[in-house]
């Protein structure tokens, strides 16, 4: 059993194969196999379309290389949450617990669960759309199966997402070649007058960023365990720019050749864009995409559960959450109850869930958080320049990436405000009125320390130490 002298630890166990492995494996989940028709649907042409995934790709990158100093500066586990925890309080900290754990990575694991399910059963109803209820039922299947990997080991988690990554690449090799064969067979028809009907509005750029970065979502994935990395000075930068540059270069070729093989009102109609592309293309053999898209959407959403598990986890071990959640199995060094939490409520997400709604509400709220995790590292670097940083990125980059994380979270209200903004916003801001009471005055009723006695003999689980 890993402990040390203090306690029981999470182990380091991530090289950076598996680094590289969970940032590109949970990026490349079902997004871009589903989210060019709505980027370009929103945005109005092609050449404005491949110009908002390569923005989207800049933003993630610089937004990865911010975190990575933050991951130095701070070395622990829980991403945004621990860092809003040493820079901005207890209360902000809180206020992005409340939020992620009840919205933002529920509906981020069942944004991805739902299209791992489309794209599953989606060989069994080749003529029609598959029922709402069969698709709900093996998106469930596939959370239930993912936690249960994740609560019994790491390494078969790590796994997982190495393999599911090579799928992955795979598979958008094999469209980027069927897109270069059919380039050389159909001409650049298709990209000729490319940025006709473009549309300028702001809200427009905004929900076509919104639908863009869902895709590059998990490019902080290392940031929620950096306790359990190899060597995270050198480790974590060195991922960030592989996996970022790797991913965007793939999808830029991958919308290229969706854009070859289709005209836009083709890709804009499409239930799944590449079960399309594959039957144009692959003919009798276009299931295989749906096949290789499942499995991607799959991978990604290991990697969803894994850094979600671990920020409950890190926000119960600072007092934030029930004690039970600050627990690790004591023979398999798991954050079990963390993992299982995760899910409970996920499950729950899931029952009236809709992708496209999902991905709008869930990015408002990342962003919003974003915001405040950048100026955190602005308020480091300019108040605390002493500490030690064995990775640092010029001040100008925080400034960027948060300067974009504003626009894209004031840019769908500004045109066409919507009161459902107004109910997240409310939302995150409810945390506070949790906050005071339960965390601040330690109103805990003593029911609560029974039932963390009680599931902790019955998970087998003990407190863990930080990994420092």
């Amino acid at each position: 059993m890993a402990t040390d002298k203090h306690g029981l630890n999470l182990k380091r166990e991530i090289g950076i194969t598996g680094a590289v492995s969970f940032i590109a494996g949970t990026m490349m989940g079902s997004g871009i196999f589903i989210s060019p028709q709505y980027v370009i649907s929103t945005i109005g042409s092609p050449g404005a379309s491949l110009i908002i995934w390569a923005t989207c790709g800049l933003i993630a990158m610089l937004g990865g290389l911010c975190y990575a100093e933050l991951g130095t500066v701070i070395p622990e586990s829980g991403g945004e949450y621990i860092y809003m925890l040493r820079t901005t309080g207890r209360a902000v900290a809180f206020m992005f617990v409340f939020s992620f754990t009840s919205v933002m990575r529920p509906a981020s694991a069942t944004g991805i669960a739902l299209s791992f399910a489309e794209f599953a059963v989606a060989p069994f109803y080749t003529s029609c759309r598959a029922p709402q209820l069969a698709v709900k039922c093996v998106a469930a299947g596939a959370i239930i199966s993912l936690v249960l990997v994740n609560c019994l080991s790491t390494r078969l988690a790590t796994i997982i997402q190495v393999v599911s990554m090579a799928v992955k690449v795979l598979a958008m090799t094999v469209i980027i070649l069927g897109g270069v064969v059919m380039l050389f067979d159909k001409g650049a028809g298709n990209f000729v007058n490319t940025f006709e009907g473009t549309d300028l509005r702001v809200r427009s750029f905004g929900i076509a960023f919104y639908q863009g970065l869902w895709s590059y979502d998990g490019w902080n994935t290392l940031n929620y365990v950096t306790e359990e990395l190899k060597n995270p000075e050198v480790n974590l930068p060195r991922a960030v720019v592989i996996a970022i540059s790797m991913v965007t270069g793939l999808y830029l070729l991958v919308n290229v050749s969706y854009l070859t093989v289709m005209t836009p009102k083709e890709l804009i109609s499409s239930n799944a864009v590449a079960v399309t592309w594959g039957n144009k293309v692959l003919g009798s053999w276009g299931w295989i995409m749906s096949i290789a898209a499942a499995l991607s959407a799959f991978g990604s959403l290991n990697g969803t559960f894994f850094s979600g598990g671990r920020m409950c986890f890190v926000a119960a071990r600072e007092g934030h959450m029930p004690d039970i959640l600050s627990m690790a199995h004591v023979h398999r060094l798991t954050p079990s109850p963390a993992l299982i939490f995760t899910t409970v409520v996920s499950l729950l997400v899931l029952i009236p869930g809709d992708f496209q709604s999902i991905v709008n509400f869930f990015s408002f709220t990342a962003w919003f958080f974003y915001a405040i995790t950048l100026s955190g590292l602005l308020y480091l670097k300019i108040k605390k320049p002493e500490l030690p940083r064995p990775y640092r990125v010029p001040i100008i980059l925080p400034i960027l990436v948060l300067i974009a994380a504003v626009f894209l979270v004031l840019a769908p209200i500004i045109d066409n405000p919507q009161i459902e903004y107004l109910y997240v916003t409310l939302f995150i801001f409810s945390g506070v009125i949790i906050y005071i009471p339960f965390i601040h005055y330690k109103l805990c009723p003593g029911l609560l320390t029974k039932l963390t006695i009680f599931l902790q003999l019955f998970l087998q689980v003990a407190p863990a130490e930080k990994n420092l």
